[in-house]
């Protein structure tokens, strides 16, 4: 990874902060996006002063639209781009509302749609897109209408844009995370206490390795598409999610 430089979106917390983590141990250069001040302090005094940390918000289109020419003010060209920020809302779909449904498909399918559109020009031949999509988007779930839509859209865009971009050099591949532990569990879903027990519970039972997996764990998946070891791998969905999507 030495000599590559890569973008992280929603890189201040859970698994793009562990992938930025990962990525500069091996040598590269890092600059991660997010929306939250505490966290994006957090973020470069974890990562330090060789990282870029850039307050792009993924639910803003102009910020989407932006972030190439955020991004060109640091670095001319990137080696690859993680986009991962996203946001989620579980609910029976008569809890559902307008604003639901336009929230999340603003941050996690609009927003990486037209951030990757924005950072064309800066990045690198051979290039490396990885989308962050989830192990609900093949299943049945429950409760998670709208984020599951969206997820399934994001393997969409994995695989018509890695027809698309092939010319370019652009390698583009999907993951898909099954139950990983990060703050989107706790905050971003907004459990109550009691409801949280119970959903990790459920999600623990229906693991085939009865754990949650790690922030960690992903960033290492994340690290392998980026790189070239992964270099004869595009238009690919993998899953993540010790067994959860088989049982």
């Amino acid at each position: 990874m030495k000599n590559h430089t890569y973008l992280i979106t929603g890189g201040t917390t859970g698994i793009g902060l562990a992938t930025a983590q990962l990525l500069q141990a091996q040598g590269a250069r890092v600059l991660v996006t997010g929306r939250n001040p505490d966290t994006l302090a957090a973020a470069r005094a974890t990562l330090g002063t060789g990282a870029v940390v850039l307050a792009s918000d993924s639910a803003s289109l102009d910020d989407a639209q932006g972030l190439g020419a955020a991004v060109q003010k640091h670095a001319d060209k990137i080696d690859g781009v993680f986009l991962n920020a996203g946001i989620g809302q579980f609910g029976a779909i008569e809890a559902m509302t307008p604003k639901d449904f336009d929230d999340m498909f603003g941050v996690n399918v609009r927003g990486p749609y037209f951030q990757l559109q924005s950072l064309l020009p800066v990045l690198a031949n051979p290039g490396s897109v990885v989308f962050n999509a989830s192990v609900v988007a093949q299943l049945g779930v429950p409760e998670v209408s709208i984020y599951s839509a969206t997820k399934a859209a994001v393997v969409s865009l994995g695989k018509t844009l890695a027809v698309e971009l092939a010319s370019r050099g652009v390698r583009v591949n999907t993951i898909s995370p099954g139950p990983i532990m990060t703050p989107m569990i706790y905050s971003k879903f907004g459990f109550p206490p009691e409801v949280q027990k119970g959903f990790e519970a459920s999600m623990v039972a229906q693991s085939l390795l009865k754990r949650f997996g790690t922030s960690e764990e992903v960033a290492k998946l994340v690290s392998f598409l980026l790189s070239n070891d992964s270099s004869y791998i595009t238009g690919t969905d993998l899953l993540i999610d010790g067994g959860f999507s088989l049982t």
